[in-house]
C-alpha cells in the first residue's frame, strides 16, 4: 500500500500503508472512524482520567488448598477504549508506579480484518485502518512492558503476515520468538469453497533478551515411551550421544577409549569430539575395569577424525587405556554390566559403541510452537464454556478456551506477575489469569460488552461460582485394583490416555467379532487396562478488582474552538490537568501537585500580579512553580518569571494543546525535521489577556 507522503529512509524492511504517519481516532461504539488524524489531535493526544465504578472482592476461602496460588487483589476492568486506557496507565503517576515497565505478559486478540461480520465488534475495515490500530496499541503497550516481558498476539490468516512486519519495526526484529500455531478446528468445514482453515496464528515477541519462557510439564506418554530404566537405575533415562560438537583441527577431545571385552579402540564418529571431560570420561569407564591416560601416538587416526592433516592435530593427546590385560578388564566389565545400575557412560550389550544416559528431568519440556486443541482446547471448546457462564446469551463467534490461555499465561508469567489484554471481550485472559495467580488489567471498549459479559464473568470467578474452564481439570488415571489394595498398576510403559484407548477399541473389537473370543482373556485384558477420570478443583475463589471507567474529555469543540468541557472547573479541573502533566494530583493548599523542587497550582479563573505573588508567597525558596489557568491578566507571566526564575504561567486549554503538538514533533519516528501538522483545533499562540470559558458559559455568552 503506497503511502499519501513519502517517510524518510530508515535502510530497514518496512511495510507502508496510507496515511501511516498519523493516527486512528475512535468514534467510541466499536467502529473506527476512516479519518486519520494527527498525533498531536487532542482527541488521540488528551490523558483520560479512570473513575471508578465499583469494587468485587470476596474472602480467599479456608479449605482452598496450600499448593495452588494465592488469589489476587490489585486487578483492573476498565470501561473505555484501549487508547485512553494504555496512556492512562503510563502516564498518571498513580498507576504507571505500578505499571509501567511492570507488565509480564500482554495478550491482544485484535479484530481480524477478514470481512465477516461479527456482532461485537466493527471487522471490515481497511488494511490502513487495522494496521494503524494495532500500530498505534503496540506503541502504547511497549513502555507498559518489562524488560522480561513478552506480547502475545493472536491473528487468523488475513492480517499476520503484514502484522509481522509491524511488529518487527515497532518491537524489533532481533525480538520477535516464535510464531505459534493453534488448531482451532478438529474437522473441515466443507461449506468452504477454497481451503477449510484450522489453524489461528499467536506472534510472540520479547521485550528483550531478558525474556525466558517457562517450560511446560513433561507428557506421561513421552516419558513412559522414551525414558526408561533397564538396568535398575532409579531415575529413568533414555540413550543419549556421547560426543557433541565440532571436532577442530587441533581439539583436545578427539582420542581413543579401549572397550573393556574386545580390546578395540572407539572413536568419537568423524567432524565431532567427545561431550565431557576426559577425567569424567576416565571416572566413568573406570566403573567397568582399571583404566589410565596414556599416549599411543594415534595422530593419524585423530587427524582423520578432525578432518586435517596428522602435523596439524595437537600432539600428545592420551587416550583412555585399560591399565590391565584385556582377558581380565572383560570378566571386570561383564560383571559390572550384570549388577545393573550402570555408569552413565553406556555401553548396551557390551557391544563398541559408547553412549550416555540422558536421565528424565524435572524442569519440564520447552513449549513448542504447534498446539494441537486436543491439549489446549479449540474454538468449540471456547464456545462451550461461555456457554455455560451465559446459557441465555449468544456472545462471540470465536470465544478462546481457558486452556488456551493458561498456556500462554504459564509460559510467560509468574504468580504475582501483570497480565495485560486491552481488547477484553467475554474477560477470558484476565478469568484465567486470575485463577492463575497473577494479577491483571483488562479493558473493553463497549459498556454493553462489559455490563452483559466481562463484569458478569469476572464476578463470578473472584466470588467462586465459575466451576467451567480451567477451575475443574479432569485427568485420566489408573483404575487397576479399586478393588483390591490399590497396589497395582497399568502395564509397565503404558499410559493412563493409551489404556484408556486400548480398552476402547477392545470393546469395539469384542462387539464385532463376538462369541469367538475368550470371554475370560477378554476380561482380563480390560480389567489390566482399567482406568477412571479424576476431577481436581484448581480454584476456589477469592480476591478482588475494581471496575474503573474511562472519563470524558475535558475538551469539547463549537463552531471550530476547542473548549473547556462544563465538567471540568475546580477540583476536576486540577485533576485533570495533574494527569496531562504526568505528576500526581495531591491537592494541599493552594498546590496541586508537587514533584521533585517543582509546585503546580491549577487555577479556574483569572490570574493577575496579585495572585502570582500570593503563590510565590507560599513557595520554600529552592521551589519553582507552574502555574495553569483559564485566564490570565496582562503582566502576571512575566511577574511570576521575575518573582520566581525557573517558574511559568501557562494558558488552558490552549498551551495544553500546544504541548500535543510539541510531545507529537519529538516522538515523530520519522526522523528530525518531520514536525507534526498543526491540529486545526489548537489555536495560535494566545495573547495574555485571552479568556477561556466552559462551554455552558460560550453558550450563554
Amino acid at each position: 500500500m503506497a503511502s499519501n507522503s513519502t517517510p524518510r529512509h530508515q535502510g530497514r524492511l518496512e511495510l507502508t500503508w496510507t496515511d501511516k504517519d498519523k493516527t486512528l481516532l475512535s468514534t467510541g461504539d466499536g467502529r473506527y472512524d476512516y479519518t486519520f488524524v494527527d498525533p498531536s489531535d487532542y482527541r488521540v493526544s488528551e490523558v483520560r482520567l479512570l473513575h471508578e465504578v465499583d469494587r468485587v472482592e470476596a474472602p480467599t476461602p479456608v479449605d482452598r488448598p496450600s499448593d495452588l496460588p494465592a488469589p489476587t487483589h490489585d486487578n483492573l476492568l476498565i470501561t473505555g477504549d484501549a487508547m485512553h486506557v494504555l496512556d492512562a496507565l503510563a502516564k498518571i503517576p498513580a498507576y504507571a508506579e505500578k505499571y509501567l515497565g511492570r507488565v509480564k505478559l500482554v495478550y491482544i486478540d485484535p479484530p481480524f480484518n477478514t470481512g465477516q461480520a461479527f456482532t461485537n465488534y466493527e471487522d471490515n475495515i481497511a488494511h490502513s485502518i487495522w494496521l494503524t490500530l494495532l500500530r498505534d496499541r503496540i506503541r502504547q503497550i511497549r513502555p507498559l512492558l518489562a524488560d522480561d516481558g513478552s506480547v502475545w498476539v493472536h491473528l487468523d490468516h488475513a492480517e499476520s503476515h503484514r502484522c509481522r512486519v509491524v511488529l518487527d519495526e515497532e518491537l524489533g526484529e532481533s525480538n520477535f520468538v516464535a510464531e505459534v500455531a493453534w488448531q482451532k478446528a478438529d474437522s473441515p468445514r466443507n461449506d468452504t469453497r477454497l481451503l477449510s482453515t484450522s489453524q489461528d496464528t499467536i506472534l510472540v515477541y520479547r521485550k528483550s533478551e531478558s525474556w525466558t519462557p517457562n517450560r511446560m510439564p513433561r507428557l506421561a506418554s513421552s516419558n513412559t515411551s522414551r525414558y526408561q530404566s533397564r538396568d535398575g537405575d532409579p531415575v529413568p533415562w533414555r540413550d543419549g550421544d556421547a560426543t557433541a560438537g565440532k571436532a577442530a583441527t587441533n581439539h583436545p577431545m578427539v582420542y581413543a577409549i579401549q572397550h573393556p571385552v574386545t580390546g578395540g579402540l572407539m572413536y568419537p564418529t568423524a567432524g565431532r569430539c567427545w561431550g565431557k571431560a576426559q577425567s569424567w570420561m576416565l571416572q566413568q569407564m573406570s566403573e567397568y575395569a582399571p583404566y589410565e591416560l596414556r599416549d599411543i601416538g594415534d595422530e593419524v587416526e585423530r587427524a582423520r577424525i578432525c578432518g586435517t592433516t596428522p602435523d596439524k592435530v595437537k600432539a600428545g593427546v592420551p587416550a583412555i587405556m585399560l591399565a590391565v590385560p584385556v582377558e581380565e578388564a572383560a570378566k571386570l566389565a561383564r560383571a559390572r554390566y550384570d549388577a545393573g545400575h550402570w555408569p552413565d557412560i553406556v555401553m548396551l550389550g557390551l557391544r563398541e559403541r559408547i553412549q550416555r544416559k540422558k536421565h528424565l528431568e524435572d524442569n519440564g519440556r520447552v513449549p513448542e510452537t504447534l498446539w494441537l486443541g486436543s491439549e489446549v482446547g479449540g474454538n468449540l471448546r471456547g464456545k462451550i464454556e461461555i456457554k455455560a457462564l451465559f446459557p441465555d446469551e449468544h456472545p462471540f463467534a470465536t470465544p478462546k478456551p481457558e486452556a488456551l490461555l493458561a498456556r500462554i499465561i504459564h509460559i510467560a508469567s509468574n504468580p504475582g506477575d501483570v497480565v495485560l489484554d486491552c481488547f477484553a471481550g467475554s474477560g477470558t485472559t484476565a478469568a484465567v489469569a486470575h485463577k492463575m495467580g497473577r494479577r491483571w488489567v483488562t479493558s473493553e471498549l463497549l459498556p454493553d460488552t462489559v455490563a452483559r459479559y466481562t463484569l458478569p464473568r469476572l464476578t463470578k470467578v473472584v466470588n467462586g461460582e465459575d466451576p467451567g474452564g480451567i477451575t475443574t481439570v479432569t485427568e485420566r488415571v489408573s483404575a487397576v485394583g479399586d478393588e483390591e489394595d490399590g497396589e497395582r498398576g497399568l502395564p509397565d510403559g503404558m499410559t493412563p490416555d493409551e489404556a484408556h484407548e486400548f480398552n476402547r477399541l477392545l470393546t469395539k473389537v469384542t462387539k464385532a467379532v463376538g462369541p469367538e473370543l475368550d470371554a475370560a482373556t477378554i476380561k482380563a485384558l480390560k480389567a489390566a487396562t482399567k482406568t477412571k477420570n479424576v476431577k481436581n478443583v484448581n480454584w476456589h475463589g477469592g480476591g478482588s478488582f475494581t471496575h474503573l471507567q474511562v472519563g470524558e474529555s475535558m475538551f469539547v469543540e463549537m463552531s471550530g474552538m476547542v473548549l473547556l468541557a462544563d465538567w471540568a472547573v475546580q477540583g476536576a479541573l486540577a485533576e485533570a490537568m495533574c494527569a496531562q502533566l504526568s505528576v500526581p494530583y495531591k491537592p494541599e493548599d493552594i498546590f496541586a501537585a508537587k514533584q521533585g523542587r517543582s509546585r503546580y497550582v491549577v487555577i479556574d479563573g483569572m490570574v493577575g500580579t496579585g495572585t502570582v505573588a500570593s503563590i510565590v508567597d507560599r513557595l520554600a525558596e529552592d521551589e519553582v512553580v507552574e502555574v495553569w489557568a483559564t485566564q490570565i491578566q496582562d503582566g502576571a507571566a512575566e511577574a511570576l518569571k521575575q518573582a520566581r526564575h525557573g517558574s511559568r504561567l501557562e494558558l488552558i486549554p490552549d498551551k495544553v494543546l500546544d504541548n500535543y503538538r510539541r510531545k507529537s514533533a519529538r516522538k515523530s519516528p520519522f526522523g528530525a525535521g518531520r514536525a507534526a501538522v498543526p491540529s486545526p483545533r489548537a489555536t495560535d499562540e494566545p495573547a495574555e489577556t485571552t479568556t477561556v470559558a466552559s462551554a455552558t458559559e460560550r453558550e450563554t455568552a
